[in-house]
Order: C-alpha cells, then sequence, then structure tokens
C-alpha cells in the first residue's frame, strides 16, 4: 500500500510538471499579448488562468493515468477543479508576499506555482480520487 502511494505521488509529479509546463506556455503567451501585465491585477488574471489551464490538464492526465479512474468524469473533474482553486488561491497568496521583491514576472509565477504541489497531492488523493485508496 505504501509503495502505491509511492508510484502515485511519482506519476502526479510527473503530470504536475506537464501541467506546470502548460501553466508556463500559457501564462507566457498570454504576457506577451497583454499590455501592461507588469501590473498586479493583469498579473493576476494571467497567473490564474494559466494555473486552470494547467489544472485542466492534469485532471484529465491524473484520471487516467495517476489515479486510473473509472468514476463519474464531472463529479471528479469539478472536486479536482475545486482543489485546483485553493491550491491557486495559495499561489496568489505566496505570490503576493513575494512580489515586493520579486516583481510579477516569472520569478514570482514559479514560487507561486511550486507553492500548491503538497495540497494538490494530498486534497486530491485523500478527496477527489479517495474511492481507488
Amino acid at each position: 500500500m505504501q509503495s502505491r502511494g509511492v508510484r502515485q505521488f511519482v506519476k502526479f509529479g510527473v503530470v504536475g510538471a506537464s501541467g506546470f509546463l502548460v501553466n508556463f506556455i500559457v501564462f507566457t503567451v498570454l504576457q506577451h499579448f497583454t499590455p501592461n501585465h507588469d501590473r498586479p491585477l493583469q498579473y493576476y488574471l494571467l497567473y490564474s488562468i494559466g494555473f486552470m489551464a494547467g489544472g485542466v490538464s492534469n485532471y484529465y492526465l491524473n484520471r487516467i493515468w495517476t489515479f486510473r479512474s473509472q468514476a463519474d468524469a464531472v463529479k471528479e473533474g469539478a472536486q479536482f477543479l475545486s482543489v485546483s482553486l485553493i491550491a491557486l488561491v495559495a499561489g496568489l497568496l505566496v505570490s503576493t508576499a513575494v512580489a515586493p521583491w520579486l516583481g510579477h514576472g516569472h520569478k514570482t509565477w514559479f514560487l507561486g506555482t511550486v507553492s500548491g504541489i503538497f495540497v494538490n497531492f494530498f486534497l486530491n488523493k485523500y478527496w477527489t480520487f479517495k474511492h481507488l485508496n
């Protein structure tokens, strides 16, 4: 049972890395085409859009590969995206805390995004995909 949890965490990490990449690409592309992207409101909007794009990608891959779920996709999807919103809030709080020193660029984005990894894993494992534990 313990090795299964470790395997799931590693798979979750691989999927998370792909979602991290989706998030980064969406954030960077939006930043490129958005005037005044360094202003806090625009930054937080772009950060949120990128984060949730990565979240949708992560849900699909975690459902079919990490946890191999056959349960109701709509219910699981709603739970997974709720967890993503919790992690988003955590990331925005971290971004807000470090922005005075780092600005509203990729370093701040990175710290905010990384801050939700463990919250994401444990809430999804024990709530969204609890029926598979």
